[in-house]
């Protein structure tokens, strides 16, 4: 079925707004007498007042429908909403699943857009993680993530559009009368050791101020690194497996393999092992006439390109404090070296859920010392940095900045 386009009307005015058109008419379970209202940016206000469609079009919950908010000026946005038949012993339901939004401009970039829903009589329904009525989406420089109050769902990124998913969702679809979606200025968010990251992963390591993570959507203004859950390679539960940093062993990549500095704990430290440096030693990885399966696995769960989902093989001392919290050890201090602590170490025999999934072995870090060999840590007793031929196969964890 085409999509239908409902636009604002022409005469609107905000302190005025023009009920919607409403077509009574269900979509897969879900309830009719949908009305989807959209909330344009100011700069004055924290969350803008409502704009309301009108145009003598219906409103059909399930299908694309076309609004122009503010921080969009005259382009318009695409917000589709989706439902999902969830078993259970002996019977099933729809629950409201996702909401897609598209044709998002840059004038919008640096704004958190909040989705909520609400039932026939206005009340706020929770959406996922039981009790969460609103769910933040932050948008920077075109990357899409999720902002407070973030746990439990998942947010992937397209060109000028981002998808949110509930995890598990609460809100049966036949309970949904009413979806909002608002925008509004960016509420920088607080991460704590162990929490779930906004990529999915689990946040390991928070500088004391702030970090530059060349290539990342962060910039010059990191703040955490998180690292990919167990499930990052296989999409279940399991353990690291082996890769090859590279095939070529007699061709430099071009990192910064010379000038010293002084970082972390070891006096052999260079440029490319410092915290920050792992997106652009990874995108170094892979030289002309060469393959790296350590890369092109990484690659593979980012979304098969250089820069989607943002994630790396850590650099050295990046792989420093993953190790630190691996075995349990306060991470945060690059000069503090990782120590073996066998009781403590996250394997998926000793870690539930997605958690663990680290193997002793030696990890591959993206640190190039020459252009034979890298950098590796030893995860085991006892824990050591040491360099490995690059054909050789190790295991890999991908990380994250944000």
């Amino acid at each position: 079925m085409a999509k239908k386009q409902v636009r604002p009307h022409e005469d609107y005015y905000h302190d005025d707004p023009v009920k919607p058109v409403v077509k009574h008419k269900n979509y897969r379970s879900l309830s009719s007498a949908v009305m989807l209202i959209v909330a344009g940016l100011f700069l004055n206000n924290t969350l803008a007042a409502n704009i309301s469609l009108t145009g003598g079009g219906g409103v059909e919950f399930g299908q694309g429908i076309s609004m122009t908010t503010a921080c969009s000026g005259s382009q318009t946005l695409t917000v589709t909403p989706q439902a999902q038949f969830v078993n259970s012993t002996g019977a099933g339901s729809y629950y409201f699943k996702s909401v897609r939004v598209s044709g998002i401009p840059s004038s919008c970039d640096g704004v958190d857009f909040q989705i909520s829903a609400y039932n026939s009589t206005g009340g706020a329904l929770p959406l996922f993680n039981s009790t969460s009525t609103v769910a933040t989406i932050y948008q920077s420089s075109g990357s899409y993530s999720a902002g407070v109050g973030g746990t439990d769902l998942s947010v992937s990124s397209s060109s000028g559009a981002f998808t949110v998913s509930f995890d598990v969702p609460v809100a049966l679809s036949s309970t949904v009368a009413r979806l909002t979606l608002q925008s509004g200025p960016h509420v920088p968010i607080t991460y704590s050791i162990g929490q779930r990251g906004p990529g999915g992963g689990i946040v390991f390591y928070i500088a004391s101020g702030y970090f530059t993570s060349t290539g990342s959507t962060c910039g010059s203004s990191c703040k955490y690194l998180e690292y990919a859950p167990s499930t990052w390679r296989s999409g279940s539960v399991a353990d690291d497996l082996t890769y090859q940093w590279s095939t070529n062993t007699s061709t430099a990549t071009g990192q910064d393999i010379s000038t010293a500095t002084s970082e972390g704990f070891d006096s052999r430290e260079k440029t490319n092992w410092k915290i920050g440096q792992g997106f652009n030693n990874t995108s170094l990885m892979q030289v002309s006439g060469a393959t790296s399966s350590a890369r092109n696995a990484v690659l593979a769960f980012a979304g098969n390109d250089g820069s989607a989902g943002q994630w790396f093989i850590p650099s050295t001392n990046e792989l420093n404090e993953l190790c630190k919290y691996a075995f349990g050890q306060n991470t945060g201090n690059p000069k503090v070296a990782c120590s073996y602590s066998g009781s403590s170490f996250k394997s998926t025999a000793r870690t539930g859920g997605d958690l663990g999934g680290f193997v002793g072995n030696f990890y591959w870090a993206s640190t190039e010392q020459s252009a034979g060999v890298a950098m590796v840590t030893y995860f085991d007793n006892p824990v050591f940095q040491d360099i490995g031929n690059k054909t050789q196969n190790q295991p890999i964890r991908p990380i994250r900045a944000f």
